[in-house]
């Protein structure tokens, strides 16, 4: 792969996904129509993969009282990478650095028996990084993210399979998305007050991870210093066409929270908190797919999925007709008008959308279309129903 042809803040801008102004400041693009296409597909497609697998889905809100971080460790051992206080009324609120603490009050909202476990939340929701403005960067390094999290309440015995179900569900959007695993990161706690300081918990949650791994017969990598300031986590890595190395998905076993918040179930019983995140960021993911794909997204994810190409302005009314099947039948498409140019110049403008649809003199008759795929190949007449299905992803 080419890496500046494919570099995601030159290609990402060069095809309207996302952008940038100084007003809004660094580290904070926004979504162009393009972009926010790609990224509602992304939503969708993990909304659903999570509620086929049990999950049922939260909203909270992007800000907190700071005793809400204090509660739940991140002002202790996370402040540097956190945005100042608010003062609100003689009270401090926080744009908040992760999702998890909403999720325990989620779950401490109402009583819990043993029958509720295991209790799987997930959301989209935004958090907020305090990141210098010299390591921010396109998409990759942002300071609002926009991440699918999730967090699964469970019984000790539980927690093995609970975080190999989670690595089920990544390997699966990966393969969905067109993603490789670089490698298997398990990411253990280093020296320091970043870290909270209790070696036996510790050691019971890298036991955990590490029965699941060889479980599973992945090889990986244990690295100090890595893991989250609560617990360990498995890393699944990608790396970018230069070579550069980051972390999309994760699964973390989580001891330390759940003490902090007072959770409980039957009695009494404590239940282990396994955070997981199928796709990271939004903001990272898209910056990788857009390197990866090269701009020429899978059907599902394409930004428009079908062109249509009227030959001439004698098929115009019927090229109008035929985009609205295709909007009705849930496809993102548009309409190349003769008048932006012959139809060779019309096709290589519209040379990433996956299907073409050309529509002659007699297609306009018959009110079909003759498909054009991307590569140039040739697919014949095909039903819109046929392309939506093709269009969509497969769980």
């Amino acid at each position: 792969m080419n890496e500046q042809l494919n570099d995601h803040r030159r290609l990402g801008r060069e095809l309207a996904i996302f952008d940038t102004d100084p007003l809004v400041g660094s580290g904070l693009p926004y979504w162009l129509p393009a972009g926010a296409a790609i990224r509602k597909a992304v939503e969708d497609y993990v909304h659903e993969l999570e509620r086929r697998n049990g999950y049922q889905h939260v909203n909270s809100p992007v800000l907190g009282k700071r005793e809400l971080y204090e509660r739940s460790g991140h002002w202790a051992h996370y402040a540097e990478d956190m945005f100042p206080p608010m003062r609100v009324g003689g009270e401090e609120f926080v744009l908040r650095p992760s999702l998890c603490p909403h999720h325990a009050l989620i779950y401490r909202s109402r009583p819990r028996s043993h029958r509720d476990l295991p209790f799987r939340v997930a959301e989209l929701g935004g958090m907020y990084r305090s990141e210098l403005s010299g390591v921010l960067g396109g998409l990759t390094r942002v300071r609002a993210i926009q991440l699918n999290d999730g967090h699964v309440f469970c019984a000790p015995e539980d927690a093995a399979a609970e975080a190999s179900a989670a690595l089920d569900l990544i390997e699966a959007a990966h393969a969905q998305l067109g993603i490789g695993a670089a490698r298997y990161r398990l990411s253990l706690r280093g020296d320091g007050a970043k870290f909270v300081d209790d070696p036996a918990m510790w050691a019971r949650s890298e036991a955990i991870l590490r029965d699941v791994l060889r479980e599973r017969g992945r090889v990986y990598d244990e690295e100090r210093g890595e893991g989250a300031f609560y617990g360990p986590k498995i890393d699944v890595q990608i790396t970018d066409p230069a070579g550069r190395e980051s972390t999309l998905s994760t699964v973390q076993v989580d001891l330390y929270q759940p003490e902090r918040f007072d959770l409980g179930y039957a009695g009494g019983r404590r239940p282990v908190m396994v955070h997981r995140s199928v796709v990271g960021g939004l903001e990272r993911l898209v910056a990788h797919l857009i390197e990866v794909h090269g701009g020429a997204f899978p059907a599902w994810l394409a930004p428009v999925q079908a062109v249509v190409l009227p030959l001439s302005d004698a098929e115009l009314p019927a090229g109008r007709e035929v985009l609205r099947r295709c909007v009705a039948a849930g496809l993102r498409a548009e309409l190349a008008a003769p008048g932006r140019g012959s139809l060779g110049a019309r096709i290589r403008a519209h040379r990433l959308v996956p299907y073409q649809l050309v529509v002659g003199p007699r297609e306009a008759v018959s009110g079909a279309f003759s498909v054009r795929l991307r590569g140039g190949e040739q697919a014949g007449e095909v039903a819109v129903e046929e392309l939506a299905r093709r269009s969509r992803p497969v769980f």
